[in-house]
């Protein structure tokens, strides 16, 4: 929503608890989920609403980062036997891999990019090379 000239945006320190806890809520639930909440009226919740409901969803944020190092770590694993299987087929130097792949995936050469494409952990070029 965008403000007209009669209506401003609050800054935090403006908003009240609740107004607060509501941005928290919306947060939080894509941070858990992965998308933002939608169908959900929190126009009636009490602060002890939000309260138990950040508790569920920091629950869920848990897991997913949990499950999210797992993944990142099994892409790593297919990556490398990737490069491995690049050299059998006669990639002379990992870079020359690496480019391989870069250029199979379409993501000219932008490395953050193939990290996203493939489920490498961000910045996992920097770390490798």
């Amino acid at each position: 929503m965008l403000a007209t000239e009669t209506e401003t945006l609050l800054s935090w320190e403006d908003m009240s608890p609740l107004e607060q806890a509501q941005c928290q809520y919306w947060d939080m639930y894509k941070d858990a989920y992965g998308v933002r909440p939608r169908g959900i009226d929190t126009s009636a919740w009490t602060l002890a609403d939000f309260d138990a409901e950040f508790e569920t969803l920091a629950n869920a944020i848990q897991r997913e980062e949990v499950q999210r190092k797992i993944d990142q770590a099994e892409a790593a694993v297919r990556f490398e036997a990737q490069i491995a299987s690049l050299f059998d087929a006669g990639a002379v130097s990992r870079e020359a891999a690496i480019k391989w792949i870069h250029e199979a995936e379409g993501s000219d050469g932008d490395d953050d990019y193939l990290c996203f494409l493939l489920g490498l952990p961000y910045g996992y070029f920097r770390k490798a090379a």
